[in-house]
């Protein structure tokens, strides 16, 4: 008896297309934009709680805002491509980031693959058309592919 439902089973490990690729993403930018809300709101708290008759909410500017979003985004998509194969967004579409051997992706491999995610987000548009690879993917041999498993990659 598989764990894979019956028709999931002929997409088991084959690579993930532009579609399902960009529905995880879009569910990893809801997961850190409500971590960086989460910690702009904690940090407040922690100012109003330190000096509260002076308490005025911080100012949060563009550019550090994006910095940290984007520091918060690579840190979580390294993390989880490092040890389990899979962001949340992944985990809800089925989806695991693997190396060409199909094997969970070492830190250092993680850690770039999340610097060009987040930097060159338009990368993912090379799946588009059946070739199944983004740029990232290209340049540091990973691919994303469909995994119903719960456990880790071998």
């Amino acid at each position: 008896m598989s764990i894979v439902p019956r028709e999931a089973q002929p997409y088991q490990g084959r690579r993930a297309g532009l579609v399902t690729r960009s529905v995880a993403s879009v569910i990893d930018a809801v997961v850190v934009a409500v971590a960086v809300l989460a910690g702009y709101v904690g940090v407040n708290g922690l100012r109003f709680l330190i000096r509260p008759r002076d308490f005025q909410f911080s100012e949060a500017s563009p550019l550090p805002s994006v910095g940290t979003a984007l520091l918060v985004l690579v840190v979580y998509l390294s993390v989880a491509w490092s040890t389990t194969g899979r962001t949340y967004g992944c985990h809800v579409m089925a989806l695991r980031v693997v190396d060409r051997r199909g094997r969970r992706v070492r830190p250092l491999v993680a850690l770039l693959r999340a610097v060009f995610a987040a930097v060159f987000p338009l990368g993912l548009l090379l799946c588009a058309g059946g070739h199944q690879h983004s740029v990232q993917d290209l340049v540091l041999r990973t691919s994303v592919i469909y995994d119903w498993r719960p456990g880790l990659p071998r």
